[in-house]
């Protein structure tokens, strides 16, 4: 375990040039996710290679979409990162054919389908258009369990504040271990989604203005 527990990690705005880095910090985050495993069938050979082709799909239509993705770097080591869907681009990832037939070759059909049917279920929890949505966001886990979590998502709640036409942020979890530690960081569940045998939660996290507004 890296002995940086009391490390302060360097905030940082990412482009394309971390694809290689947020790759594989994003796939080492999510192979043992309850919904990933569900949705890309974890029980049948090639599990594995399906989550790193759907990370590297993903992470690659974000950057060629040019959508902001938000980093922490400790010793020119990036171990925490969120991508950021922006209210008036939110959907375009998966609505793009060229990225569905990637997902289809690389994942096939049933796993793409259910990827886009579980997407679906989400933003149909979303309060209004008027938020900023984390598709993928995680810490190494060698770097979890440090303080880093909260750090990351401090940087994005005050990234995405400086938007004073968005509401706030949106993010969901199908993982138990998680539900508490959203709550303490400010958020509230406004929905819940089956994924298989999953139950998804999904949660908001208000930007100060909003909350300013509504007790103001």
């Amino acid at each position: 375990m890296p002995e940086t527990s009391n490390a302060i990690a360097d905030v940082h705005r990412l482009d394309s040039g971390y694809s290689s880095e947020a790759r594989s910090l994003l796939y080492h985050a999510y192979r043992h996710e309850p919904v990933f495993k569900f949705l890309f069938e974890s029980e049948r050979p090639g599990y594995e290679h399906r989550v790193r082709a759907t990370v590297r799909e993903l992470v690659k239509q974000h950057f060629l979409q040019d959508l902001p993705a938000i980093g922490l770097v400790v010793n020119d080591r990036l171990i925490g990162i969120a991508l950021i869907a922006p209210p008036q681009r939110r959907l375009g990832i998966t609505e793009s054919w060229a990225w569905r037939l990637r997902m289809v070759l690389s994942t096939g059909l049933r796993c793409t389908r259910r990827y886009l049917e579980y997407h679906a279920a989400v933003a149909a929890c979303l309060p209004s258009d008027s938020v900023h949505v984390l598709p993928l966001l995680g810490i190494h886990p060698e770097f979890q369990g440090q303080h880093f979590g909260e750090q990351l998502l401090a940087a994005v709640h005050n990234w995405c504040a400086v938007d004073e036409h968005s509401q706030g942020v949106v993010l969901d979890t199908g993982n138990p271990r998680y539900l508490e530690f959203y709550k303490r960081q400010g958020y509230e569940e406004i929905g819940e989604v089956a994924v298989g045998p999953i139950l998804e939660h999904v949660f908001f996290h208000a930007n100060p203005q909003v909350l300013h507004s509504a007790t103001g």
